[in-house]
């Protein structure tokens, strides 16, 4: 699931890389891509859906541009900070599937930005070239994921 606003630049990275997913060859048939948008609870039914939630979104954290992170989020302070709208919603609804004891196991994937463009559909050269390692990155994943096997973060970037 691709989270992030399309209309501020490297804001929407994560939109980006599921619109570019098309024709994938480790994608099948039971990998659903989203475009998330901008979160919110309108998203809960794919968090409730699944045992398994691969999100890919930015984050302004001041480490380099294109910096490609891996948490898995149990809570809603676990997340990155905010950096736009989108990330409250998606605290929220985080927060109310813990307390319902619905969250499934949530794989971020952050990209680091080094700000937000409004009013831009493209993205930076340095966000743009993140995207092929992003999918090398998150390629293994739905791999592991397909063979039933929860997978820590740190063991799929001792692959990477």
């Amino acid at each position: 699931m691709g989270i992030g606003n399309l209309l501020m630049g490297d804001e929407g990275v994560g939109i980006h890389f599921v619109h570019g997913l098309e024709g994938w060859p480790w994608l099948q048939d039971d990998v659903e891509i989203v475009d998330g948008g901008t979160g919110g609870f309108h998203l809960m039914e794919y968090f409730e859906s699944y045992p398994n939630v691969i999100l890919i979104d930015a984050t302004m954290d001041g480490l380099p541009a294109g910096l490609i992170t891996l948490i898995q989020p149990r809570f809603a302070s676990d997340f990155p900070r905010a950096m736009s709208s989108h990330d409250i919603g998606l605290r929220d609804l985080v927060e109310g599937l813990t307390i319902l004891g619905r969250l499934p196991n949530i794989y971020l994937f952050t990209v680091s930005i080094e700000k937000i463009q409004p009013q831009c559909i493209e993205l930076s050269p340095e966000i743009a070239a993140a995207l092929p390692a992003l999918e090398r990155s998150v390629a293994p994943l739905v791999s592991r994921l397909r063979q039933g096997r929860h997978v820590p973060a740190l063991e799929l970037f001792a692959d990477c």
